[in-house]
């Protein structure tokens, strides 16, 4: 524990020491999904505050907040964007690192939506046992678990359109993959049966059993995408009866290509996100280093900016661009001023 506390007094007396050094811009990186709406900010931050433009990349919520961890210093960025929450192994990777002090803001609101080709067919009676049907690596068939022969949607409800599935979903290192697997896959896992399979040959482990029905089929059937929704919209561009994973705001950007399904009967939208008629949403955050606040210039007001009620409240910029306003949006602002960090008692 000793070397430990040192290690980081250590780390943030070497960011005091080059303050007057430090680089002059607010460093970000992580989530796609979330890298359209840091970058609205940054511009209008850039224009309206006397601070050089902070500079934000993508790579994925889990690259971000790997970058994120690796220690305290100019040389690390400020910020990771990110659409789930930080692990405790993340949590612990920055603490091993010196990163021990963490501001965690909750921006708003997102869905995952599925979509194909604006002249594809039709997907409006999705559920997410269906997703599971199509993409699982072992189904549910006559009580037993087997090996996913299914080559149509039509093989396992009539209603869906009668083509090849081909899906493209997010890779496992994006923080859509891990909302898609709990809200999507398990779910469907659940209603097709097949948990409770899983359960009895794994012995009544949980974990092992949710982990299974996370499972996906390698026959080229679902394709991993490890690029941002460009990439999926460009397989998407190739394949008339392919679907894909997106995030609300992209698909709602790009609806001259794209055709919306609906999950569940509901169809997605920043209203039927909002009252929770729409199953399958997710917060979003971005991670503060505090360490940084006072080092870096622009940081903490980038951040406080962030969450205004004028950028995220339900009239700004971010809510127009598909973003759900966080009703509890005050009590972030309200933390990012006060520089709360996670474990600290409100």
């Amino acid at each position: 524990m000793n070397v430990k506390l040192t290690a980081s007094a250590l780390a943030i007396a070497a960011v005091s020491a080059t303050t007057a050094a430090a680089r002059d811009n607010v460093q970000v990186a992580g989530s796609s999904t979330v890298l359209p709406y840091a970058s609205i900010v940054a511009e209008a931050f850039g224009e309206n505050f006397d601070f050089p433009t902070p500079v934000v990349e993508s790579g994925g919520s889990s690259a971000g907040l790997k970058r994120f961890c690796e220690g305290v210093g100019e040389n690390t960025i400020d910020i990771a964007n990110a659409s789930r929450k930080i692990k405790d192994s993340e949590i612990k990777a920055c603490a091993d690192a010196g990163v021990t002090d963490i501001i965690e803001v909750r921006i708003g609101y997102d869905g995952i939506v599925f979509a194909s080709q604006i002249d594809g067919p039709a997907f409006t009676a999705f559920q997410p046992v269906d997703l599971f049907n199509a993409l699982g690596a072992k189904v549910a068939k006559d009580g037993a678990l087997v090996e996913n022969t299914n080559t149509m949607w039509s093989d396992f409800n009539a209603d869906l359109p009668a083509v090849e599935i081909a899906a493209f979903i997010p890779g496992t290192k994006h923080g859509t993959r891990e909302v898609f697997e709990t809200k999507v896959m398990f779910e469907g896992c659940k209603e097709a049966g097949a948990f409770d399979l899983y359960m009895a040959e794994n012995g009544g482990d949980k974990k092992a059993a949710e982990a299974a029905c996370f499972e996906v089929r390698t026959d080229g059937k679902s394709v991993d995408i490890d690029g941002d929704y460009t990439e999926t919209l460009a397989r998407i561009d190739s394949n008339a009866n392919a679907i894909g994973v997106f995030g609300l705001a992209f698909y709602e950007n790009n609806t001259d290509k794209l055709k919306v399904a609906t999950m569940g009967g509901v169809a997605p939208s920043t209203e039927s996100i909002a009252t929770g008629e729409y199953p399958v949403s997710r917060p979003l955050y971005f991670y503060v280093k505090k360490a940084h606040i006072g080092v870096i210039p622009g940081l903490k007001e980038y951040a406080e900016f962030f969450v205004a009620d004028e950028i995220a409240g339900p009239d700004g910029p971010l809510s127009e661009y598909g973003l759900v306003s966080d009703p509890e949006l005050a009590d972030t602002q309200t933390l990012v001023a006060d520089e709360k960090t996670m474990g600290a008692d409100m």
